[in-house]
């Protein structure tokens, strides 16, 4: 992901020098805190108030935790309240070892790419590289939503009216599919009505909604409550199309 960011961001600053683009990514460790107890296990390390109304849902802040400095992010990857702690790499471990601390009589849990992952499917977050590429837009995407056109000119803009005026015709869908113990890998074929349309983006299990998701773009036409077929090691599976998100659909939890 960052090569891909830094190498756009590279290739669009201005040519005459007044703008100079350094990587600082080895630079920072980054500590993600997510789930119900998130604010009162940070709560606890921190002077500042964190309470909503003081550090809103996509706002960010310098703050102190424990002896640690560090850039707090309130935005999520999993779908529940949280907050990406970004700090210098070499107060990373102790960063680590004060939430691990603060946290270990709230429940709180280490949690892998793996775990990230489920979370975030069930939520319909995208993922580069699969769900999302440099081949389709943010139309197609479902991510139409995070398009502004009337702020002025932009990067892309008469492109992304062309694209919104003439739609694409496939668009990316959750698949909800009827065998929970099916679960997909990626880039298996999708079919419906006999005719295969597509491949799988991503997927997986979603331990929350206890159902196995799959991530594919289909036919532009095809509503809730398609039926779909995945294979799925020689197997065909049945499923459905589905709306999004599966998980907390009005975002309140971000939002507490």
């Amino acid at each position: 992901f960052g090569m891909h960011d830094l190498s756009w961001i590279r290739d669009h600053a201005p040519s005459d020098g007044s703008v100079e683009v350094e990587d600082v990514t080895s630079a920072y460790a980054c500590v993600g805190l997510w789930g119900p107890a998130a604010r009162s296990i940070l709560q606890t390390l921190t002077p500042t108030d964190i309470t909503n109304d003081a550090f809103p849902f996509m706002t960010a802040r310098e703050l102190a935790i424990g002896p640690v400095p560090c850039l707090a992010l309130r935005v999520t990857y999993v779908g529940e309240l949280g907050w990406e702690l970004y700090c210098p790499a070499e107060f990373g471990l102790r960063l680590w070892d004060t939430i691990r601390e603060a946290g270990h009589d709230k429940g709180l849990t280490p949690g892998g790419y793996k775990a990230v992952d489920s979370l975030r499917l069930e939520k319909g977050y995208r993922v580069w590289g699969a769900d999302i590429t440099p081949d389709v837009d943010p139309y197609q995407a479902g991510l139409g939503f995070c398009v502004k056109l009337d702020k002025g000119e932009f990067t892309g803009r008469s492109a992304l009216l062309a694209k919104r005026d003439s739609p694409a015709s496939t668009r990316l869908a959750c698949l909800v599919l009827d065998d929970p113990r099916s679960v997909v890998l990626g880039s298996e074929p999708v079919r419906i009505e006999g005719s295969i349309v597509g491949r799988v983006t991503s997927g997986g299990y979603g331990y929350t909604v206890r159902r196995s998701i799959a991530y594919a773009y289909v036919p532009a036409g095809c509503a809730a409550g398609t039926a779909v077929e995945v294979d799925i090691f020689g197997k065909w599976v049945g499923g459905r199309v589905t709306k999004e998100p599966l998980y907390d659909p009005a975002g309140a939890r971000i939002r507490s």
